[in-house]
Order: structure tokens, then sequence, then C-alpha cells
């Protein structure tokens, strides 16, 4: 006898809303992965080609530069969730029921990912704050408003970690943009 006659779930076409969202997880998680990788490896060579060990010297940089490396750890997580986006639109074409995962399920997966951006954002924006404002003190001592010591010259490691920082808050705004988007395509 045929399994198909069996359990016709299996032998059954998959419904159009789970195509489409299938489609849909597949697309955008597969570009929010390469974005923030490509965002995420440039974050880090900026971060590695000035900041690291100017931190001790400038105690401002290396706060930003630890919130910079938080942020880091943060994005690579999220690469992880929009891979994992890529492997539910696979499991949500399997011919077995059994196997797919529930909406419910799908929707906690982006939700987390939402959060864990979130997250990413928030130590980038505060490393970001914290060089900046290192900066701006360090510009106000070069023009003579304000009397400083021979740390009062900015260089390279401080531009190199707002660049590392701000690159990093890109990559998250894009995970939030593309999770908010697929929440709202996939929640219909």
């Amino acid at each position: 006898m045929n399994d198909n006659r069996k359990n016709p779930a299996i032998s059954s076409p998959l419904p159009e809303a789970m195509l489409e969202a299938s489609s849909t997880l597949k697309w955008w998680g597969w570009r929010s992965f390469w974005m923030q990788i490509v965002l995420g490896i440039i974050s880090l060579l900026a971060l590695g080609t000035g900041s690291l060990g100017e931190g001790e010297k400038n105690p401002g940089t290396g706060f930003g530069i630890f919130f910079a490396i938080c942020g880091l750890v943060v994005l690579g997580i999220s690469i992880y969730f929009s891979f994992r986006y890529t492997k539910i639109a696979d499991l949500l074409q399997s011919s077995d029921p059994t196997h797919r995962p529930k909406r419910t399920d799908t929707v906690q997966v982006i939700r987390w990912g939402l959060i864990i951006n979130l997250i990413g954002m928030l130590l980038s924006l505060v490393g970001t704050q914290s060089v900046v404002g290192n900066v701006l003190l360090k510009s106000v001592r070069q023009t003579g408003a304000v009397r400083g010591g021979a740390g009062c010259l900015v260089v390279a490691a401080d531009i190199f970690s707002i660049q590392a920082n701000s690159t990093a808050v890109t990559a998250h705004f894009i995970g939030i943009g593309i999770s908010l988007w697929l929440l709202s395509r996939i929640t219909k």
C-alpha cells in the first residue's frame, strides 16, 4: 500500500501562506545574515586597527572600546539568529507536518532576534557616546579653551573606535528593521 494514502497530509501541497512565510524568512534571513556579517567585519577591523591597546592611555576611549566589543559579541548572536531564520524557512517547507515549526515558535524566535539587536544597539550607542564625549573634551582642550595634559590630543584610536561603534549600530539597526518587518509579515 502506498504511504501517501495512509497520511494524506504528507502528500498534500503546502498552503500558500506557509510557502510565502518560508520564502520571506529565507530571503530576509540571508540578507540580514550577510549585511550584518559585512558590517561586523568592518567594525571589527576598525576596532582592531586603531583601538586595541589605546584604552590604558585613554580611559574614555577604553570604555568605548569595551562597549564596542560587547556590541560586536551581541552582533555575533544576532547573526546566528539571522541564520536561524533561514533554517526555520527550510523547516516550513517540510513535507512532514510534524517537522514544521508552529507560527508562535517562529514569531518567538524573531522576537528574540529583535531583542538581541536592541541590546546590541544600546551597547554600541553607549560606546559611541563615550568615545564622542572623550573626543569632544580633547578637541576643546586642543583649542585652548581648557588646559589639558599630554593626553589631550585626538588620536586615530578615538576615530577608529567611533567608526567601530557606529558601524555596529548600523548592523544592529538592519537586524532590528528586518526583524520588525518579518514579524509584520509572519503575524499577518
